[in-house]
């Protein structure tokens, strides 16, 4: 019998999607079909398959094409709640808008746009259960950051995070993933950070200020650079793995 898990899981699917054009002018970026499915099917059932049966879904954007393909979210004997994200702004708005659903002590949390191998869901939930940690952060390899959030770690911390640094400025490989398990912490963090220079509230630059200011121990989960990522928020990446179906396999 599958292990359950008492933890809620958030899943961030609020945002336009521009990147994702012409695509998003139909579908909820997180709804956009892949292989006979929407993205966020997949990304429920990895996290089904790590034991979560309590989800929150945040949504803004063509809100209405994710609640009304997941309803309740009884049909994969789950419950689910939404939380709409009334302004977009940024990855830690969006956490805030659901701390009324967070009574327990932790929480997970996955970016709606980014898929891994479902075994990454499994391992993030057992160190936390094993190591009795209060941040997770997962770490994806990438070999040139300039998109992506730079994971700077001694050992199996993190010590530092620079999001989107410029082209070829960072001796990091290790990517900001987008999947983490936090404490409730993360809220008082969040409701002092200041706006980014994208006006938005930002989740790395709250877990940089929690490890300067808070002493927060982050502990990082590398993934393989021979994982499976994939990023649906890049239309390049979308357009091959929609003509590709071996990845699917990698999945399990």
């Amino acid at each position: 019998m599958m292990k359950k898990n008492q933890m809620k899981a958030i899943i961030l699917a609020a945002g336009k999607g521009v990147r994702m054009k012409p695509y998003t002018d139909v579908y909820q970026k997180t709804m956009i079909p892949i292989h006979d499915k929407p993205l966020l099917e997949y990304i429920i059932q990895g996290l089904i398959m790590a034991g979560f049966q309590k989800i929150i879904i945040v949504v803004g954007y063509k809100k209405e094409q994710i609640i009304r393909y997941f309803g309740n979210g009884s049909k994969w004997n789950i419950k689910i709640d939404y939380v709409v994200q009334e302004t977009l702004n940024g990855t830690g708005g969006a956490v805030l808008s659901c701390e009324h659903l967070i009574q327990e002590d932790h929480f997970f949390l996955t970016w709606g746009d980014i898929l891994v191998p479902y075994k990454i869901y499994e391992q993030v939930v057992e160190v936390f259960e094993k190591e009795k940690e209060d941040f997770i952060l997962v770490a994806n390899y990438l070999k040139n950051l300039h998109k992506g959030c730079a994971i700077y770690c001694e050992n199996d911390r993190v010590i530092n995070m620079v999001e989107k640094p410029p082209k070829n400025s960072t001796i990091s490989n290790l990517n900001n993933c987008g999947i983490f398990i936090f404490s409730r912490e993360i809220f008082d963090v969040l409701k002092s950070l200041e706006y980014s220079e994208r006006g938005e509230i930002e989740i790395p630059n709250a877990l940089t200020q929690g490890i300067k200011q808070r002493n927060w121990k982050i502990r990082v989960i590398k993934m393989a650079p021979s994982q499976f990522r994939g990023d649906f928020g890049d239309k390049k990446e979308y357009e091959r793995l929609k003509e590709d179906r071996s990845w699917l396999s990698e999945l399990y």
